[in-house]
């Protein structure tokens, strides 16, 4: 690959990280306790990316509900580590869920030993634990929240600039960027300058995913407490509510199939709520009209396959890719390949100060 970039100066170098994500955090927490400088951008108002819940208010009552990632599973030895640490701070816990299937008959519970985890009090609790963390750390990892990056340029003679047009003019130099967003939103950063990593981005298929947030008035009496659909608009259910750390209402997210959320990317949010509200009744959900709802539009929700590749660094030019798309799709594989990269980045900082 040719960039108009030269190698980087790697010793005191300090990493820009785009992407507030897991894969992101996971990158910063590795980095920053290696020793490094770590300056982390977001275009939204917090860290957690899908991992994400939806808080608000009906009225005088106050409901939330997970709206991205579901739960997650630890398999891997240093995920399971990571996971235990949100344990012990309270950030998460098991979620002991019945989950069963609907095959468009009716309900079969699973027989499942697979251990699911949940962000408590919420999904977002785990990445809030990560950014606190680290801007309590002797050298602090820096936050820029709601900061669109534009793409990347090369800085003269060394590194790479980036410039955000929600803070002035005047771009900020780094030795290594490394971009933990959805492919979509990383090739056009790296397509000037990195075009082998744009095409290993655009290689990456992410589906979008509609999600609807239920209040409803009262317990539904399903006999599961989480549920993968089939043969409807549906793919998944949950009584978000039943997840451990929950107050206020019963709240169920309901998600549609990735063809159903396809074809109709483009709807409107009040005609995919009524959608997706009767698909639920037809389960044996609440009537539409005795419930409240909120839709929300995953236009990069996950990956179709994912790329299985773990994260993308090159050393020589100081750039590096990591995420769930790039590794199982799965919140675990988004910590891995975000704690991956650190590692590469790390291994290669080391060699050039040799």
């Amino acid at each position: 690959m040719t960039s108009t970039a030269t190698s980087p100066s790697l010793e005191h170098a300090t990493i820009a990280i785009v992407g507030a994500g897991l894969a992101g955090l996971a990158c910063a927490q590795a980095l920053a306790h290696a020793g490094h400088s770590v300056h982390v951008f977001d275009k939204s108002r917090g860290p957690s990316g899908r991992m994400s819940t939806r808080r608000s208010s009906d009225g005088a009552t106050d409901w939330q509900c997970d709206h991205g990632a579901q739960y997650f599973t630890a398999r891997h030895a240093d995920f399971r580590a990571q996971v235990a640490s949100w344990e012990q701070a309270g950030a998460a816990a098991p979620w002991h869920a019945r989950i069963g299937t609907h095959d468009g008959q009716g309900f079969t519970q699973q027989a499942s030993t697979v251990q699911r985890f949940v962000g408590t009090p919420r999904m977002t609790s785990p990445a809030a634990h990560l950014v606190r963390s680290l801007q309590s750390l002797d050298q602090p990892v820096r936050f820029q929240w709601q900061t669109t990056v534009q793409p990347l340029q090369a800085h003269t003679g060394d590194g790479w600039l980036l410039h955000s047009p929600e803070h002035g003019s005047e771009p900020q130099p780094y030795q290594a960027v490394l971009l933990a967003v959805p492919a979509p939103q990383a090739a056009p950063l790296l397509a000037a300058v990195a075009p082998q990593a744009a095409d290993l981005a655009r290689s990456a298929r992410m589906r979008a995913c509609w999600s609807v947030m239920v209040r409803c008035p009262q317990p539904v009496p399903l006999p599961v407490d989480g549920c993968f659909v089939e043969h409807s608009p549906l793919r998944w259910i949950a009584r978000d509510s039943s997840k451990p750390g929950r107050n206020g209402p019963e709240t169920w997210l309901l998600h549609a199939t990735h063809t159903w959320s396809e074809a109709h990317v483009e709807d409107d949010a009040a005609s995919v709520t009524a959608t997706l509200l009767q698909a639920f009744a037809q389960l044996g959900g609440p009537e539409p009209a005795s419930v409240q709802a909120t839709a929300h539009r995953w236009r990069y929700a996950d990956t179709a396959p994912p790329l299985n590749v773990d994260c993308w660094w090159q050393p020589e030019t100081g750039l590096g890719l990591c995420g769930d798309w790039l590794h199982s799709g799965t919140v675990e594989g988004s910590w891995l390949s975000g704690h991956s990269l650190a590692q590469r980045v790390h291994a290669a900082l080391q060699a050039h100060t040799r």
